[in-house]
């Protein structure tokens, strides 16, 4: 195939069946913004971790579960400025950075870097930092 004419296959399928499908077949896998709405993170920490070669990187991303996240995540992003609909984030679905270290840690992944990410409604843009407290990010590794 020449540079440029990659093709991409687009897929509605469960991260888990992914996971049976295609075992360790990827170099890096991405979960970002979506472990907070699903039933089961761990299962779907698993799964990535299933997907990605030996020696590769998994990054995730998630809301953080603390009365900051609360007032900023749903109160400040959905009643008051609203950039989400209503409803779109439910506080007890949040999750500490001490758990998912712990589901990545359970699935095989060892957590290389974590940073957070926030947002400044004034400038409207966002920025990485050492900040955890509400939205964050995981570089993890599998272990070989």
């Amino acid at each position: 195939m020449e540079a440029g004419t990659e093709s991409v296959e687009y897929r509605e399928i469960a991260v888990e069946a992914l996971a049976e499908e295609m075992p360790a077949a990827f170099d890096a896998v991405t979960c970002m913004e979506m472990l907070e709405h699903v039933p089961d993170p761990a299962s779907v920490v698993r799964a990535c971790a299933a997907l990605v070669k030996p020696g590769g990187f998994v990054f995730l991303s998630t809301l953080n579960r603390n009365m900051k996240s609360f007032l900023l995540a749903i109160v400040g992003a959905e009643y008051v400025l609203k950039m989400l609909p209503t409803g779109t984030h439910e506080y007890a679905r949040f999750i500490q950075p001490s758990e998912l270290a712990q589901a990545c840690r359970d699935a095989g992944l060892e957590l290389c870097a974590s940073r957070g990410l926030s947002f400044n409604p004034l400038t409207q843009r966002y920025a990485l930092g050492s900040d955890t407290d509400v939205n964050y990010l995981f570089a993890c590794r599998k272990l070989l």
